[in-house]
């Protein structure tokens, strides 16, 4: 990992004072991270130019958000954040989570956790977030919509397939599907589930158990909507503990047909996945849009 700029340091020093040591730390896989350590605590910086400089701006008000509800979950404290600009890369600034490990009872605490963040739901029920983010670094719009299938269709499936387009990563033997998927997709989907505050991403690398029991969230695509949309995306890389699953079923059942709409769900990650890593995953979307079309 390249040194810490100078010009990251510099605005760094109103806020935490002279950083006397940073090292590189595991998961920078689209930006930079580096753990600091100023002359009165440690901190955890992203950092980065070029499009993964644009991100941090917009995580930063997902953290925020996220901070805020009421939940056991341990979100990380932002203190500054800020886009590249032509004097300095972004960068996002968190106070250090100090990591712990999964003891006995962590999955069952994760999950209920995660039920009473989803308790928390927009004001007016309606779908969206208070500005557009990243799902790591493609674009996420997050325009209000009152009908969940909407906001689904129009800022979720869709932006992906015009990019996917774009990138000539798109099969036109997908066409017919795709549009009879996205024209049934009121058939699928609930029309007015809780509007839930989300994480947006959350997989396997994107919560750490801290030292004190809890699970910590980070790197966040943070909006509201349907709450099986986190539950759906845990599932699609492996799955978390069953006893996470079990203790989020305990505080808050499911309705019936989550499985099915589980797929429908993590389409939009393939997707990304599709979009940002290549024709690795053309097998599962083509198998996703076959099946519900």
């Amino acid at each position: 990992m390249p040194d810490l700029p100078f010009a990251i340091t510099d605005r760094l020093r109103p806020l935490i004072g002279a950083v006397r040591r940073s090292e590189p730390v595991g998961g920078g896989c689209i930006a930079n991270a580096t753990r600091i350590e100023a002359s009165d605590a440690r901190y955890f910086l992203k950092w980065s130019g070029g499009d993964a400089g644009q991100t941090f701006e917009a995580e930063a008000a997902g953290l925020r958000a996220l901070r805020e509800a009421p939940s056991p979950l341990l979100v990380p404290e932002v203190l500054a954040a800020w886009n590249a600009d032509d004097a300095a890369p972004g960068a996002l600034l968190m106070e250090w989570v100090e990591p712990g490990r999964t003891d006995a009872g962590f999955w069952e605490r994760f999950g209920e956790a995660l039920a009473a963040l989803h308790r928390t739901t927009s004001t007016d029920g309606r779908y969206g977030f208070e500005r557009d983010n990243f799902i790591g670094r493609t674009p996420q719009p997050n325009a209000w919509r009152s009908a969940w299938p909407d906001f689904f269709r129009s800022q979720r499936l869709e932006p992906q397939i015009a990019l996917a387009r774009a990138r000539d990563r798109w099969r036109e033997r997908w066409d017919a599907p795709a549009e009879q998927l996205l024209d049934r997709l009121p058939e699928w989907l609930p029309e007015s589930p809780p509007a839930s505050l989300l994480h947006g991403d959350l997989w396997s690398g994107n919560f750490l158990p801290a030292s004190d029991g809890r699970a910590a969230l980070i790197d966040p695509a943070t909006y509201f909507g349907h709450r099986e949309t986190d539950l759906a995306l845990t599932e699609l890389f492996g799955g978390f503990d069953r006893r996470f699953y079990d203790a989020y079923r305990a505080a808050w059942p499911l309705e019936s047909g989550y499985t099915e709409r589980r797929e429908v769900y993590n389409l939009y990650h393939l997707l990304n996945h599709l979009n940002l890593f290549g024709a690795g995953y053309a097998g599962q979307v083509e198998r996703t849009l076959n099946r519900f079309a």
